[in-house]
């Protein structure tokens, strides 16, 4: 357990814009900062920050809360290890026992397979340097490769021994299970006598006499390795891959993003490319917003990780035609996603990695800035050199270009790039205009699962949805805003004070000021007329506001945020979020004043009470009107129910005067 205090002052010290910020590119906007959420695809920015009240939101998927739940989210964590990832970020010390590995497995499987491989990383890392194969082949090999010491310790690069199972025994040995060895994909099982009644089972390295590349996720933490094998062997593949696990999903990771992540978006840009060796020279080499997809084909996710941080994409190759053609669709991917991709080819015998080894990081950042150019008008002249003079052939090319700016969902950069390629290919605008529109259809159709074009220029308008005219959520919604929001501010209200000697004579009376607090004006309307709140989780937020009071009666907003509950703590944060704020200068510009909600906050929490009076009232006599009715049926007495019905009319009518409305439901 993580004692009270301690989470108090990882709480304190967790700035949301800090955590956030190692995840997502934020830009300021008004008060806040905002940026593209990290839980769901958007092109449009909706992921809120709120660095006065330490919260974000996102007024897309609707998920919020402090620093602790977005490493929950993000990360998969629990609470407790959110918590111990945000007190290892600012060096807070936890006064609770380091985990055992026998305790560390009994956590859930996903955390024990993080575990294994953050062991598996520290033991290959051991025989890297200290066992005497490790130094004589795998050290010898990074190093012929150009990486110093500095940079094998930043990658946590290792060495797995070339033994059938040196690697397995020690995991065992160190009270790892071996259902998890299995399943990060560290340890491979297999049956020898499948048949036989006594079944053998034989378990082995994966990645026996390997190199070893960890790769990790955004918060620094393996979850999957690459081995490069170092001796020729036609049977063995020269790489092999951790195989897909609950912690490794290989479509949804970038290897080096981790270390390029600050990097990218201090350059507002980031370089790609094949291999996890070019990443670590061009890091070494000062080039540090670079990432590899890892010999895998680039695929959608991986570019939403990237536009993350950057809109800017430059795909670094080794000058290899066909390696760049048979990659062509890849980058159609990217320029999908609404990225601007730019393409570097190296010089005949060079790539990233061997480039890097010879250059110095200014020469490296000059040639990519003399030679980045544009995908669409790179392609373009690529495919343009095997056209000749076959129309044949050109009509193909072109058909293939104007797939690719078809792809790109912004109509003034397609409009741009739609003059350009005409320009190239020598071919009336026009045409290229008209194929593309018929492409953008097909997309359109496509999305929409629509064959009539007719029907998607309309618009759908669905059937009303019936509303429940007793439903409270709203307003039990807008009291708990305004008690997390406003709790604690006062409210200023008049009442008449003892009349003094000669003014019972006169019918004068004195007015004294009673100021009270939003939280006890509140509380007491509700307790004095019994009201209570219909929606679970308001009616569970509303009494942890009242027992969470201080001893002043003062509301301690922070105690939401911070709650382990993220149902809690996620309403609590929609109720502290605000989607729209006006700009700082809109009084000077529109010469428009909007007055603040505090300076009208007595009224708002006077008729948000009686709002929520309103509808009780108004269920309260149709369940009335209906025991009168089956009173009636049965042969009853019904002036009972009669005289109540005539009190809820009268109470109606008051609560109309004071909201000023004719009809009361």
């Amino acid at each position: 357990m993580i004692p009270k205090e301690t989470i108090e002052r990882i709480f304190d010290a967790a700035r949301i814009d800090e955590v956030v910020g190692e995840f997502v590119h934020l830009k300021k906007r008004g008060v806040n900062l905002i940026g593209l959420c990290p839980f769901h695809n958007e092109k449009t920015p909706s992921f809120n920050v709120n660095t006065a009240r330490n919260i974000f939101k996102c007024f897309g998927c609707g998920k919020g809360g402090s620093a602790v739940n977005f490493i929950m989210e993000h990360e998969h964590y629990s609470y407790p290890d959110a918590l111990r990832y945000l007190a290892k970020k600012y060096n807070i010390e936890i006064a609770e026992e380091q985990p055992s590995p026998e305790e560390a497995i009994l956590r859930d499987e996903k955390e024990s397979m993080m575990v294994l491989n953050g062991f598996a990383q520290k033991t290959f890392s051991d025989f890297l340097f200290e066992s005497e194969e490790g130094k004589a082949i795998g050290l010898t090999y990074f190093k012929e490769r150009g990486f110093n010491e500095g940079t094998i310790r930043k990658f946590q690069l290792g060495y797995s021994l070339n033994e059938w199972d040196a690697f397995t025994k020690q995991a065992l040995a160190n009270a790892f299970q071996p259902e998890y060895l299995v399943k990060t994909g560290l340890t491979i099982e297999k049956n020898d006598s499948p048949d036989s009644e006594k079944t053998t089972v034989r378990r082995f390295d994966r990645f026996k006499g390997r190199v070893m590349f960890p790769i990790h996720n955004l918060s620094g933490r393996v979850i999957g390795f690459g081995g490069r094998i170092l001796k020729k062997d036609e049977k063995a593949a020269k790489y092999v891959n951790s195989p897909e696990s609950e912690v490794y999903h290989k479509s949804q990771v970038l290897y080096g993003m981790y270390f390029a992540k600050k990097s990218i978006v201090q350059n507002d840009g980031c370089f790609l490319v094949e291999g996890y060796t070019d990443v670590i020279s061009l890091h070494q080499a000062g080039i540090e917003n670079a990432v590899a997809s890892s010999g895998t084909s680039l695929t959608t996710e991986q570019i939403r990780l990237i536009s993350r941080y950057t809109k800017n994409i430059t795909i670094l190759y080794d000058g290899d035609d066909a390696g760049i053609k048979a990659s062509l669709r890849g980058i159609d991917m990217i320029l999908e996603e609404g990225l601007n991709v730019r393409i570097v080819l190296f010089p005949d015998g060079d790539d990233p990695d061997s480039y890097a080894r010879k250059h110095s990081e200014r020469e490296i950042v000059n040639f990519i800035a003399n030679n980045a150019k544009d995908f669409v008008l790179f392609k373009t002249g690529l495919l343009l050199k095997d056209v000749s003079n076959d129309p044949i052939r050109k009509a193909q090319l072109i058909r293939e270009v104007v797939e690719t700016i078809s792809r790109i969902p912004d109509a003034i950069t397609r409009s741009t790039y739609v003059k350009h390629c005409a320009s190239l290919m020598e071919i009336d605008e026009r045409v290229l205009i008209n194929e593309l529109n018929k492409l953008r259809r097909h997309h359109l159709k496509k999305e929409t699962g629509s064959s009539d074009i007719a029907e998607l220029l309309t618009e759908t308008i669905k059937p009303e949805q019936r509303v429940d005219e007793f439903d409270t959520d709203s307003q039990e919604k807008e009291i708990i805003r305004l008690l997390l929001n406003f709790g604690n501010d006062e409210l200023d209200f008049y009442e008449e004070a003892e009349p003094l000697e000669g003014e019972i004579e006169t019918g004068k009376r004195a007015l004294v000021l009673v100021k009270q607090r939003v939280l006890s004006y509140i509380i007491n309307e509700m307790s004095r007329d019994e009201i209570q709140f219909t929606n679970a989780v308001h009616d569970r937020v509303y009494r942890e506001i009242i027992s969470h009071a201080d001893e002043k009666g003062e509301l301690i907003s922070n105690y939401f945020f911070a709650h382990e509950d993220p149902q809690v703590s996620s309403f609590a944060v929609e109720m502290l979020s605000p989607r729209y704020f006006l700009s700082e200068n809109w009084a000077a510009k529109h010469a428009i004043y909007v007055p603040e909600e505090k300076m009208n906050l007595k009224d708002s929490v006077e008729k948000s009470i009686y709002h929520l009076k309103n509808k009780k009232v108004a269920q309260m006599i149709e369940t009335n009107q209906k025991k009168i009715k089956e009173a009636h049926e049965r042969g009853e007495d019904v002036d009972d129910l009669i005289r109540m019905q005539m009190q809820l009319d009268l109470v109606k009518k008051e609560i109309s005067k004071i909201l000023g409305i004719d009809v009361l439901k």
